[in-house]
């Protein structure tokens, strides 16, 4: 997973797999969008994170399935360095 806090934008980009290109986004909240590509979430976006990540990343995770710990882990590393492209790599759960 890679993620990047963009400071110009005030958002954070979250790449969950690597995609050609996003066929459509879906504002699951008003500082949350998903990228879907062939039917699936491949990238999410936290508008404001300022604002807080919770929530946003809640909604995400719950609409599409999507794991919402790896999420926020990878928003929060991508607020600790921001306008750099963090990875995160985070194991299933055992």
């Amino acid at each position: 997973m890679h993620a990047e806090y963009d400071t110009q934008a005030n958002a954070i980009s979250i790449e969950i797999v690597e995609a050609e290109q996003a066929a459509r986004g879906d504002e699951v909240h008003e500082r949350a969008i998903v990228a879907l590509a062939g039917g699936r979430a491949v990238e999410v976006q936290v508008l404001y994170p300022d604002l807080g990540i919770d929530e946003p990343i809640r909604i995400a995770s719950e609409r599409y399935g999507l794991d919402r710990e790896a999420l926020t882990a990878a928003a929060r590393s991508a607020l600790a360095a921001p306008d750099r492209r963090v990875v995160v790599e985070v194991g299933l759960r055992h």
